[in-house]
């Protein structure tokens, strides 16, 4: 009896977090384009990073905090569009071509105004956002020459953030569809460009001037075009494939029930994922009062995990992919063991992962034309980002599975609201009210991690997040495609 007990209790274990053969082929076939696209991208990132400190010290830390208020933005454009992507993946599921349309159109209208609050940003604050990493320890001529650089590089960065947005609705869109592949070449295309052209802008190659930072930001500016044409260009012409393109500029009305639903539930992701990199940034700020050095050595391993951890962020978009059209089939066990499932394999994953970055983290720094100490800091970093990878790794799966039922205050909360009341004063603290050396004191900032995953685990084993959202059988609302609102450019 006790076997058979034992036996049955193993084999419901096993069926709710380990897939057939067909569960994971489904898997590798969405994720692997996305691993791929990221992979190469993170590493051309990092050649970058290398080609950049092969210039000097203060050049690469000018150009990490330009990236800094650069990210910021990227992830507001994520979140402002993620509202619209729920609703989209699930009107995909559904088999609902008019309601996909209408959530691009939305998404056209969020990035719009998103990218003229970002310009008005960047051009009036610019220089105050940038000072704000520089007021660590250091020698007052390379806190100069990183302001100058930093500035010059995000000015040209600017004139790059209409492709970046025009690609994430469109390339985003895709992937609700289950179609990676196209995203992925666009984005393969992109970053060879930009390579090449960091290559012969930065050091002078052709017959061309050696522009450095500035040529770094060109080349990243132009390949940003050349993914977005791509992508554009292939979609208009396969409407019979994307039928939600067809008419898409005919009008830029949005159902007025649509828009309000996905305002409602998108607005905070929106927010959250501002308030989340803005938290991300002022840890980085925080942890930047200890030194330029260290500000050197945080950008080193943020360069260095980013290409490690390809596999968590790729197994967030299968969460939302998978979990969203299952949701949208109004199939809820379905999406509730396909969400345990990933966030099962994601873990796995990233144990293996994360001891291949823990292996390999004392020789990385070595590549880079920087000082023993930044080289010293960035190896302690590395070792932390592996040690929390796993936990890591179950977060964000997580927020991608509350997320993918239209839970979006939920998500708020676990995210951004735990990023500011719990992760930023604890880290604030323990830097500004005690003498830990800053090789102890950042893996002790992140044990907080911790305990964000285990509020994951416990939010997603309720299973209240499971809902359908765009099916009318499973609502009393239905949503009037008759009602409109008509804005007009």
């Amino acid at each position: 009896m006790e076997r058979s007990a034992s036996s049955g209790v193993f084999k419901k274990i096993r069926n709710t977090f380990i897939g057939d053969r067909k569960f994971y082929a489904t898997v590798f076939a969405l994720v692997l384009p996305l691993i791929v696209q990221n992979a190469i991208s993170h590493f051309v990132n990092l050649l970058d990073n290398i080609m950049i400190g092969q210039v000097g010290t203060a050049q690469m830390s000018g150009v990490a905090i330009a990236n800094q208020l650069i990210f910021v933005f990227n992830l507001t454009v994520f979140g402002g569009l993620s509202g619209a992507g729920i609703f989209g993946a699930q009107f995909f599921g559904a088999e609902d071509n008019d309601g996909l349309r209408h959530t691009v159109r939305f998404k056209l209208w969020t990035g719009a105004i998103t990218l003229a609050v970002a310009l008005i940003v960047f051009l009036i604050y610019g220089d105050q956002l940038i000072s704000q990493y520089l007021t660590g320890e250091g020698d007052a001529a390379e806190r100069a020459a990183m302001l100058e650089y930093s500035r010059s590089y995000l000015r040209i960065m600017l004139w790059g953030l209409l492709p970046f947005v025009l690609s994430q609705v469109y390339g985003g869109t895709l992937r609700e569809t289950g179609e990676t592949m196209l995203p992925m070449k666009a984005s393969l295309a992109g970053v060879f460009s930009n390579l090449c052209l960091n290559y012969i802008l930065i050091f002078g190659k052709l017959g061309l001037p050696a522009l450095g930072v500035e040529g770094a930001a060109i080349a990243t500016v132009v390949s940003r075009f050349v993914e977005l044409s791509i992508i554009v260009v292939f979609a208009h012409r396969h409407t019979a494939r994307f039928k939600f393109i067809e008419g898409l500029y005919n009008s830029f009305r949005i159902p007025k029930g649509l828009a309000f639903d996905i305002i409602r539930k998108g607005m905070p992701l929106l927010i959250n994922e501002l308030l989340w990199s803005l938290g991300m940034t002022t840890l980085t700020q925080i942890f930047s009062t200890r030194g330029l050095n260290v500000v050197a050595g945080l950008n080193i391993t943020s360069t260095i995990t980013n290409l490690f951890n390809v596999v968590v962020f790729s197994m967030g978009s299968a969460v939302a992919v998978m979990v969203g059209q299952a949701l949208g089939a109004n199939d809820i066990p379905r999406a509730k063991q396909t969400a345990w499932r990933l966030i099962f394999f994601n873990f796995c994953i990233c144990i293996i992962v994360g001891g291949a970055l823990a292996a390999s983290s004392p020789f990385i720094p070595y590549i880079y034309k920087t000082t023993d100490d930044v080289r010293r800091l960035a190896t302690r970093f590395m070792l932390t980002s592996a040690m929390y990878m796993g936990f890591n790794a179950v977060a964000h799966c997580t927020y991608f599975t509350i997320r993918s039922g239209g839970k979006t205050f939920v998500t708020f909360l676990f995210d951004s609201v735990y990023t500011w009341v719990v992760l930023v004063p604890y880290v604030y603290m323990l830097t500004h009210f005690t003498t830990m050396d800053i090789m102890v004191l950042y893996p002790v900032c992140y044990a907080a991690d911790i305990l964000k995953c285990i509020i994951g685990i416990i939010i997603v084993k309720t299973g209240h997040w499971a809902q359908n959202m765009v099916s009318a059988s499973a609502s009393n609302e239905r949503i009037d495609f008759n009602s409109d609102i008509e804005i007009t450019p």
